[in-house]
């Protein structure tokens, strides 16, 4: 079953945006607005004249730098999971192909 998108207002750098979500991802909308308006007011700092287009663009820079991070680190332990599982694996093969005493 669809549901339809509905208009939702968010404040980025005291301006007001209108855009359109599911319903069921609004929670989730709002929150990375926080974050963004967050990062964008740690960006700008006392600098009230700062252009908003460059604050914006260095925002999204850094957010999308900590994600690839993120996902880096994620990857690297899903590696090391793999590795450790295929161990697990090749020693409890050992134990039941090895002939009881």
């Amino acid at each position: 079953m669809s549901t339809s998108s509905e208009p939702v207002s968010i404040r980025l750098l005291d301006r007001e945006y209108t855009v359109g979500c599911e319903p069921d991802e609004r929670d989730s909308l709002l929150a990375a607005a926080r974050l963004l308006d967050n990062k964008m007011r740690e960006i700008r700092g006392n600098n009230r004249m700062a252009a908003l287009d460059r604050v914006a663009v260095l925002a999204a820079l850094n957010l999308a730098h900590e994600l690839q991070l993120l996902r880096s680190e994620s990857e690297g332990r899903d590696r090391e999971l793999a590795r450790t599982l295929g161990d697990l694996h090749r020693r409890l093969d050992d134990l039941f192909d090895t002939p009881a005493r």
